[in-house]
């Protein structure tokens, strides 16, 4: 049987996946690129896909899931860094991506150096949105391994996959091509929990293997819309509950996709999040505090079933 791990997109709530996989990572005694052939994220999860693939100088894998947990405690207000200035429409709307791309770049360029997707120590796939080709765009190790054209970087594998609109600007990579260049967002706008994807990519790799696939989610959103507002919202007031529609909206139908098709070899742990912790950018201490809390009671709630998903993890 091969083991994929999704884990969903969503900003500095990505501390909730990577502590519940260093708890896997704790109760297999392996990294998590020892125990799955496929790693597959969106955003916040597609950063942690290709930290956990990340070779090191013995090549080995260089990060333990319980380091890139401390990666948003550290580093989030640098991720989540407002522009000094900012420019203005002739109305006063916003120009530009609310944080500066500078700040959340340098986080990659010293998570990832020089590293890129052949270098992989398991299959990838990291999703993305090609906003001129209109077309969703995947970076995938095993591509990379056969087709140099599309051997990118790591780090801007990590920066396409994040750039969701109204907070990242998005991100133009230089092709060889005919084209020129690659124009990139944030693949949650169609994949913000990415399982679905990384199950038919799992078949293309491992034709007539059986697959168990477990989806690690940032949380599920649960702040009511009042129906009384939202009557009267136009196109500014609805911008950000649009973007979370999407987000969660997908995430949810993949996961009843998948419960469907593969049943028992399908695990899901996705906590609810209480209205306090909903939002992507809010790198406040307290915040990341009650994140960490939110992960330890999804660990302690699910501690048998985590106790048989390590058990089938290493069989």
């Amino acid at each position: 049987m091969r083991k994929i791990l999704s884990i969903d997109g969503g900003g500095i709530r990505g501390i909730v996946p990577a502590l519940v996989l260093a708890k896997i990572e704790q109760l297999t005694g392996k990294p998590a690129a020892h125990l799955f052939d496929l790693v597959a994220g969106t955003s916040t999860g597609g950063i942690l896909a290709l930290a956990l693939a990340k070779p090191g100088k013995d090549g080995e894998p260089q990060y333990p899931a319980g380091d890139l947990a401390a990666l948003y405690e550290n580093e989030g207000a640098n991720i989540f860094r407002k522009p000094a200035r900012r420019k203005l429409l002739p109305a006063g709307a916003l120009f530009e991506g609310r944080y500066d791309a500078a700040g959340v770049e340098g986080v990659l360029e010293r998570y990832f150096g020089e590293a890129r997707l052949n270098e992989a120590v398991t299959e990838v796939l990291v999703t993305s949105y090609e906003i001129e080709r209109r077309a969703p765009f995947f970076f995938r190790s095993s591509k990379a391994r056969t087709d140099g054209s599309y051997d990118f970087p790591m780090k801007q594998a990590a920066r396409a996959t994040s750039a969701a609109p109204t907070y990242f600007e998005p991100l133009k990579i230089e092709t060889g091509d005919a084209k020129g260049y690659y124009a990139l967002v944030d693949g949650g706008l169609y994949a913000n929990n990415p399982a679905m994807c990384a199950a038919v990519e799992g078949q293309r790799l491992f034709p007539g293997e059986e697959l168990l696939v477990v989806s690690l989610g940032t949380g599920a959103l649960t702040r009511p819309l009042p129906y009384r507002k939202a009557r009267s919202w136009g196109l500014a007031r609805w911008a950000k509950p649009v973007l979370e529609i999407v987000f969660d909206g997908v995430s949810s139908t993949v996961d009843f996709q998948l419960r469907q098709l593969l049943r028992k070899r399908y695990v899901r742990l996705q906590p609810k999040l209480d209205e306090s912790l909903q939002e992507m950018d809010n790198v406040s201490p307290s915040n990341i505090r009650n994140l960490k809390l939110l992960a330890e009671g999804v660990i302690r709630e699910r501690a048998a079933e985590l106790d048989e998903l390590s058990e089938m993890l290493v069989s």
